[in-house]
């Protein structure tokens, strides 16, 4: 692992050293994010960077297919799909004589450094080249095409691979470049076709008596079932995330066959549904998919089946290469960010004894992965399925696959208990809205209810009164929705403690979900406070933070903050469009997020940001006046705008009108400059995938969680926790989730700024600066460790 102090001198450490990067196989979003990091990177440590242009293709054929970078090479791609350096399948690579010549084009530029962006089998041709490079130089100097001199210049080969595939099928890693943004592109057609089958008269129950027959015709006249078939291949990982986040009704991947009379339980379940008054049936097909003899599974005859038994009206849509298409998802930009800069250091680490790594994602954090031991475990999983080892397949995945696949089964099954148990939960939302509470609250209610519990919906927080008792289809297609249907606000429990627990003796209540932001983990440490003086209050509570700022303490992630970033980002992405074609212009953009930086950092780099002003980076004039230096310096040369970020609450003096005006008037004559408040755009739109799937899962750990707390802690007819560890905040902790006490997050807790005294999305700032051309300190940096695919016993859903 490097030193911090070996950090300092990366700057250094490219001197007379040339990177070459490359994108193969399938495209997928985020490669551009990937290039412009690795280019910028090598050339931030003194490295000469070459583009290598139609993937391995142009590294055979040479010429101008490689060809050398600049800092602006690769300036405002980093929202552009697909790969702007081309990507191609290439069977010449696979020969000798193809690698012979691809190895002469590289020793002719002085390349000894390859950066691949590709799949499985992208990566494993780089391993080849550099197993055989040793030989390849030989056979050149045999034949006259280098000289011995060359040779020994360029003796080794030092491989490193980004693993692009929208599929995520690479073992090791738990999530490739692409698969975010490909899901998406699934939710956002999902979505579409949810509205065809809602009812056409929304009012219809308000009608009048002579009306309502008519209107009910017309609402059922679009009750249909969707075959949806998506990629993927042999992983049926984009389908089970898909499913998981849409609440779908059934579900083909090639891990899990479906067993004998497959058939026959599905119509029993389309049926069922359809008799409980769902108007939409949503079938999920990996294109992959089989039945438990290893027939193929087609879209076509799932629809026909439905068709013949049913007599419903189904379609199929195959959703096909649009997968691949549209801009990058803010996640997949800056997790290509963080992974093409950790290769070049990689790059730069490696030496002739150093093993071939592929650059994955553990966690929040890169790691480096070895580039064969990740692509033998893939190889198993392929042989695990053909063996029909169908549960050993789903073990291999991942962790994180089979979490997913265990919580889709457990939502997928569960019914209503006919066995009611002694215990109610309340679920109340607290403080603003945030994209993915209500896909928690729908999951936590379905799986109270089938553990036989009594479920109260609270309206308007912990100011709000019951609102009444809710029912398994209560809930139903709340998973896509964005804001709160329970209301929200964000009083605490200070201000109405006995009117609190008043209702709670009136409603005989055993528990209580919190899912909300900063308020709802302050509001639950409030309510265990007042445990000494209200026997009332000895129940379990469980928060699960739902915030756009992603300030709660206990956990890395809360919901709605990817939704945020991502609608921070899209409406950046057009503010920056819009000055195309226009004179020099830069933009100031104001984001949400209380005194907590994470929306202004992560929105930065996923736009490209030339910089970002938060309240955990403190600035002054001076840094104010070398930022306003560096855009006059960067408007003189082809680029013709700028995009500067600040958070809402950075400093008390230097307010979003105040950096306008000095931008304005020490740029005169070289840029104009314009202010664009984001605002409450931040807080609305449809929650992302991650939102969505990250929303289910913790509504569904919180309850079993808070149904545990309830059996050990009832005695004497009554439920009576008073300890700390009953009164919790579920998060995710890197790669664990996991419960948090209050109490023991006090000392962590800022409460003056709302927010964590230490937050780990900090260490991406150097990122950020290094990007935009400033020369900044590496000392924050985490480098990424080696780590072992075949002993990774832990994963990011840990927990479940």
């Amino acid at each position: 692992k490097m030193s911090s102090m070996d950090l300092e001198k990366l700057k250094m450490t490219g001197a007379g050293r040339a990177i070459a990067v490359l994108t193969s196989g399938g495209d997928a979003q985020g490669m551009n994010a990937a290039v412009r990091a690795v280019t910028r990177m090598g050339i931030y440590v003194g490295a000469k960077v070459y583009l290598i242009y139609e993937g391995y293709q142009g590294l055979v054929d040479g010429g101008d297919n490689i060809k050398l970078a600049h800092w602006h090479s690769v300036t405002n791609i980093i929202q552009q799909g697909g790969t702007v350096i081309g990507s191609a399948r290439c069977k010449a690579f696979t020969t000798r004589e193809g690698r012979l010549a691809a190895a002469f084009n590289l020793v002719k530029k002085g390349i000894t450094n390859l950066c691949v962006c590709g799949g499985d089998g992208s990566l494993t041709g780089a391993n080849l080249f550099r197993t055989e490079w040793s030989s390849l130089l030989e056979e050149l100097v045999q034949k006259g095409r280098i000289t011995d001199t060359m040779a020994k210049q360029h003796n080794h080969l030092n491989i490193v691979g980004l693993v692009g595939s929208i599929d995520n099928d690479f073992c090791g890693t738990d999530m490739t470049i692409g698969a975010d943004s490909a899901l998406h592109r699934i939710m956002e057609i999902i979505d579409a076709i949810m509205t065809t089958a809602q009812r056409s008269d929304a009012v219809c129950c308000k009608c009048l008596l002579a009306c309502f027959t008519i209107n009910v015709v017309s609402s059922y006249s679009h009750q249909r079932t969707f075959v949806l078939e998506v990629m993927g291949r042999h992983c049926g990982y984009l389908a089970l995330v898909s499913a998981l986040a849409s609440g779908a009704d059934w579900l083909f991947i090639p891990e899990a066959p479906p067993q004998e009379g497959w058939e026959d339980r599905m119509c029993a379940r389309l049926e069922g549904s359809r008799i409980k008054g769902s108007r939409l049936n949503i079938i999920i097909v990996a294109e992959g998919a089989v039945d438990i003899h290893g027939k193929p599974i087609p879209s076509t005859y799932v629809k026909d089946l439905v068709v013949k038994r049913l007599g419903y009206d189904t379609r199929v849509t195959v959703l096909g290469h649009v997968q691949r298409g549209g801009t990058p998802s803010a996640f997949d930009r800056i997790l290509s960010s963080k992974l093409g800069v950790e290769a070049v250091i990689a790059l730069m680490e490696a030496s002739p004894t150093t093993p071939a790594c592929a650059i994955g994602l553990s966690g929040n954090h890169p790691v480096r992965l070895p580039l064969m031991e990740c692509v033998e475990m893939t190889k198993l999983v392929q042989t695990a399925m053909n063996e029909k080892r169908f549960d050993e397949a789903i073990k291999l995945r991942g962790g994180s696959f089979e979490n997913n696949w265990n919580i889709y089964k457990l939502l997928a099954i569960q019914k209503p208990s006919q066995s009611k148990s002694n215990f109610s939960l309340a679920i109340l939302n607290v403080g603003a809205p945030a994209a993915g509470m209500n896909a928690a609250a729908r999951s936590a209610v379905r799986l109270a209810l089938a553990h036989g519990h009594k479920v109260y919906a609270v309206q308007d927080g912990f100011q709000g009164l019951a609102k009444g008792e809710m029912e398994w289809h209560s809930v139903a297609g709340w998973t896509g929705q964005g804001g709160s249907l329970l209301g929200t606000k964000r009083t605490l429990p200070n201000k109405h403690m006995e009117k609190i627990v008043e209702t709670i003796a009136k409603f005989n209540i055993s528990a209580l979900l919190v899912i909300g932001g900063f308020e709802g983990y302050e509001g639950v440490l409030q309510l265990f406070e007042a445990r000494s003086r209200y026997d009332e209050l000895c129940i379990p509570m469980c928060v699960i933070p739902a915030t756009i700022s992603n300030n709660v303490p206990g956990t890395d992630f809360s919901l709605g903050a990817d939704t945020a970033v991502n609608a921070a980002m899209e409406g950046c992405d057009k503010i920056k469009q819009s000055a195309t074609g226009t004179k020099r212009r830069v933009f100031v953009v104001e984001t949400m997020g209380g005194f907590c930086g994470y929306l202004a950092t992560c929105t930065g780099i996923a736009v490209g940001a030339d910089a970002a002003y938060i309240f955990e980076d403190p600035f002054n004039i001076h840094d104010l006046k070398t930022n306003v230096d560096h855009l006059t310096e960067k408007m003189k040369k082809d680029i013709q705008r700028g995009l500067v970020l600040r958070n809402e609450k950075c400093h008390e003096n230097y307010t979003t009108d105040f950096i306008h005006k000095l931008y304005s008037s020490e740029g005169k004559g070289v840029f104009d400059c314009r202010v664009n408040v984001l605002g409450h755009l931040q807080q609305g739109g449809a929650p992302s995938p991650f939102d969505r799937n990250f929303g289910t899962k913790l509504g569904v750990r919180a309850v079993q969680w808070i149904s545990e707390r309830l059996t050990e802690n009832f005695r004497q007819d009554r439920v009576f926790a008073n300890s700390p560890e009953t009164a919790c905040v579920l998060g995710l902790n890197r790669k664990v989730i996991a419960f948090s006490p209050v109490t023991d997050l006090k000392a962590e807790t800022d409460f003056e700024h709302r927010m964590p005294k230490v937050q780990w999305w900090f260490k991406l700032r150097p990122m950020l600066k290094m990007l935009a051309k400033y020369q900044t300190s590496f000392c924050e940096y985490v480098p990424g460790e080696i780590e072992h695919v075949t002993r990774r016993s832990i994963s990011i859903d840990s927990g479940f």
